[in-house]
């Protein structure tokens, strides 16, 4: 039934706020899965999923979505290319074509403290975080320059919501183990996955000595491009992908200036164990992130992590077995937060295309946001737990 599902849209801006339930599990690490476990009801994720679709997504060309500051939305407009460099789906800045015309990667990283310092981290150009079982968060960097990284990770197992996160970009999705729930999807033939408990695995991945295991699985540049060539699978951007952002042109920043912004100089999206926070330097104009009461660093270059632009992207979201393994909407849209330059501005988001499209996002007045050029982090917040979230 994957891929078969209607989608909601309510495109009223100011009203596309979904409602969820749930209550977090007790703290605890999760073992590693194998997608074998007894769960009480196999199909309870994809229930979770009709239960919060909706009606069927309209057909939407790309003259059909209006951006701010008097842009053409990139929805399913061409890249723009200047000799050998075309403009990055990730970062909108130009890249080689090499990289930019590449499919990215996108692979779910261990965000438990005992795995700290994270290894590879800054290199991806799109971040996201999301609660995963008893109150944890996991990250998914999503890199399209990472040919020179020999450790990234540590890998963890896969949840079915940072699976649709991926496809957003058309990535292949790295990931060490998965739930029985996450059969079914990573099974279909639009999902291409690397996973480091399928015969690929000794290709891509390898453990160090160093901490103990589940926390000591990483992959390597090498390992990845290999791994990709022995599954076949395709290395360059679907025919018609639709892009996720509109991105600032290079002279014409976002200041978020409009009368509705609001001062956003500090930031915590609200987790209750890693309790992250980032704080912008007005200096550079970057977003700098603390985690575990101290820098989020990562160890191949001790560089704590920044960027350019924060999205709290707010998702209804339910319990759905007595494990506590969560489900999050990615299909249908909600209220969000953009925030850039000290500056913050609520909207709203919503997924165009299904399984395989992407979530946009748009202003107070219905335009899609913006975005400025750079790296991007995308807090995936529980739309019940959004009285936790701090901007000042």
């Amino acid at each position: 039934m994957f891929g078969k599902r209607k989608k909601a849209l309510i495109f009223i801006v100011g009203a596309c706020i979904l409602t969820g339930c749930g209550n977090n599990a007790a703290v605890s690490e999760v073992p590693e899965e194998t997608g074998t476990e007894t769960v009480s009801d196999a199909e309870a994720y994809e229930k979770f999923e009709d239960s919060v679709s909706g009606a069927e997504v309209p057909e939407v060309s790309g003259s059909g979505l209006t951006a701010e500051k008097g842009y053409t939305s990139s929805f399913g407009m061409e890249r723009e290319r200047d000799g050998d460099k075309v403009r990055s789906y990730l970062t909108g800045k130009f890249v080689p074509d090499d990289i930019g015309d590449r499919r990215p990667v996108a692979i779910i990283l261990n965000n438990i403290e005992d795995a700290m310092p994270m290894s590879g981290v800054s290199s991806a150009d799109v971040l996201y975080e999301c609660v995963v079982e008893g109150g944890l968060t996991r990250m998914m960097g999503v890199f399209e320059a990472y040919d020179d990284l020999e450790k990234i990770g540590s890998v963890r197992s896969c949840r079915n919501y940072f699976v649709y996160y991926a496809l957003e970009f058309d990535a292949i999705y790295c990931h060490y183990g998965q739930s029985s729930y996450a059969l079914p999807l990573l099974e279909q033939d639009y999902v291409d996955n690397l996973s480091g408990l399928a015969a690929i695995g000794d290709t891509v991945f390898y453990r160090t000595t160093d901490r103990a295991a589940p926390h000591n699985a990483y992959a390597s540049a090498k390992g990845i491009k290999k791994g990709i060539e022995d599954m076949g699978y395709r290395n360059t951007y679907k025919d018609g992908y639709i892009g996720k952002f509109t991105f600032a042109k290079d002279d014409d920043p976002n200041d978020l200036s409009q009368e509705d912004s609001y001062d956003a100089a500090h930031v915590e999206p609200g987790y209750k164990i890693n309790k992250p926070y980032l704080e912008y330097n007005a200096d550079d104009e970057k977003y700098y992130r603390w985690q575990y009461g101290t820098e989020h660093i990562d160890d191949l270059n001790d560089e704590q992590l920044s960027f350019d632009n924060i999205i709290l992207q707010y998702s209804s979201w339910e319990q759905i077995d007595d494990k506590g393994y969560l489900g999050f909407d990615c299909h249908g849209g909600g209220k969000m937060t953009y925030i850039t330059k000290g500056k913050a501005v609520d909207g709203t988001w919503i997924s165009f295309g299904g399984d395989q499209g992407a979530v946009r996002y748009f202003d107070s007045d219905g335009e899609e946001i913006v975005v400025n050029q750079g790296k991007t982090l995308i807090e995936i917040i529980q739309d019940t737990e959004g009285d936790k979230v701090v901007i000042r």
